[in-house]
């Protein structure tokens, strides 16, 4: 019976872990569905304020490390906590925002926390998960992740719509309160370990495997956000759809997300290969495709179905590699990930206002596209030459 409890409250524990997961991923990508209006409310220009999805990932791209490094010998119970004090804090100034400017400020206070609180969890939810069960508690924070998608952004999207987008800020600042008031009753006091330390950077880039992946890993999300960033005022400028569908459409892409872990779950470990590069190449075909499936309204939602289980299975992947390359600084090598992984997205949405602002928003899927067909060529190299990631570890 104690067995029994004990399994019970690590898998709670995981769950916790991946709601936070969802409130993290959905503040991240909840301004992609509110883009047009936070433009319209400080009389923008809608590729203006996608600056600031560039701004929030570059600030936890370049911050990740630091912060990590600074907070590596502080206790992980009392490091969520503070982390979620300054989400709470930073929402709470998003919802007051009487200028783009602070608008921008409150993002980086959130951004900041994001950055640590990324660091860690992947390493946490191992800790905290019953014995031998690795793969399943990394996919479901990847659930959280995928939900964030499914609920969150969506839901945001609705939100704003109705009541304003501050009050979707706010709402997340308070979910965030509460949630972090369940993990101080419910996690353990966990100590750190295995963090690594400054030296275990250049250690890890002596890792060409794992920098590989690295490289791979900044290829395909620079590839999927240089279109996916700019997907609410694509599908209502360029394919002349209500914002109505848009929001059925982010809402199609998120639960596809939630498909991808699944698949990632059962098979991941049979065809860890097969599964990666299929993927890369679905996503790549998914964003070569966007502008001809766009007026078609049943193509563009079997296009984003796929382009989510594609997404989501590509990211999975890539982070078992990265742990199961540096069992020996797991929060330096998932730092870095976090990072690298926030530059893809801010390459990404700056390209896709590059395109926007330059060429024609029509070409950000095009764009898109030719950076996926170069990752899915650096994958097919990179599983030649280190046959070490040809597996999950």
């Amino acid at each position: 019976m104690q067995t029994s409890v004990s399994r019970k409250t690590a898998w709670l524990r995981v769950v916790l872990l991946a709601v936070a997961a969802f409130i993290f991923n959905t503040t991240e990508f909840v301004p992609v569905g509110l883009l047009s209006d936070i433009a319209a409310s400080f009389s923008m220009e809608t590729p203006e304020v996608g600056i600031m999805l560039t701004i929030y990932a570059w600030v936890v791209a370049l911050m990740s490390l630091p912060l990590m490094l600074a907070t590596r010998n502080i206790e992980r119970r009392l490091l969520l906590t503070v982390l979620f004090l300054l989400f709470t804090l930073s929402h709470i100034l998003s919802l007051l925002a009487w200028s783009f400017p602070v608008l921008v400020l409150s993002r980086i206070g959130i951004a900041l926390a994001h950055a640590i609180f990324w660091s860690i969890t992947a390493s946490l939810a191992i800790r905290v998960a019953p014995a031998g069960k690795k793969t399943q508690a990394l996919s479901m924070l990847a659930t959280g992740t995928a939900l964030a998608m499914v609920l969150g952004v969506p839901i945001g999207r609705i939100i704003g719509q109705y009541l304003g987008w501050r009050i979707t800020f706010g709402m997340i600042g308070a979910s965030a309160l509460v949630l972090m008031l369940m993990l101080i009753k419910l996690l353990p006091k966990l100590p750190s370990e295995h963090t690594g330390s400054l030296s275990s950077v250049p250690m890890l880039f002596r890792r060409p495997a794992l920098v590989g992946m690295y490289l791979l890993v900044t290829l395909v999300v620079t590839a999927h956000y240089t279109a996916y960033s700019y997907i609410e005022p694509f599908m209502q400028v360029i394919a002349s759809q209500g914002e109505n569908f848009t929001t059925f459409l982010l809402l199609i892409f998120g639960t596809a997300g939630i498909v991808g872990s699944i698949i990632f779950s059962l098979l991941g470990n049979r065809f860890p290969s097969a599964l990666l590069l299929s993927a890369i190449g679905l996503i790549t075909l998914c964003m070569g495709l966007l502008l001809f499936a766009a007026v078609h309204p049943v193509a563009v939602s079997v296009l984003c179905v796929v382009w989510g289980m594609g997404m989501m299975t590509i990211g999975l992947a890539m982070q078992v590699r990265v742990l199961s390359l540096a069992p020996d600084a797991t929060d330096v090598a998932m730092s870095l990930f976090s990072g690298i992984y926030n530059i893809g997205i801010g390459a990404g949405a700056l390209l896709g206002n590059q395109v926007s602002l330059h060429f024609k928003m029509a070409d950000v899927g095009n764009v898109g596209a030719i950076l996926g067909l170069l990752a899915l060529f650096w994958c097919i190299f990179i599983f030649r030459r280190y046959p070490q990631l040809r597996s999950n570890g």
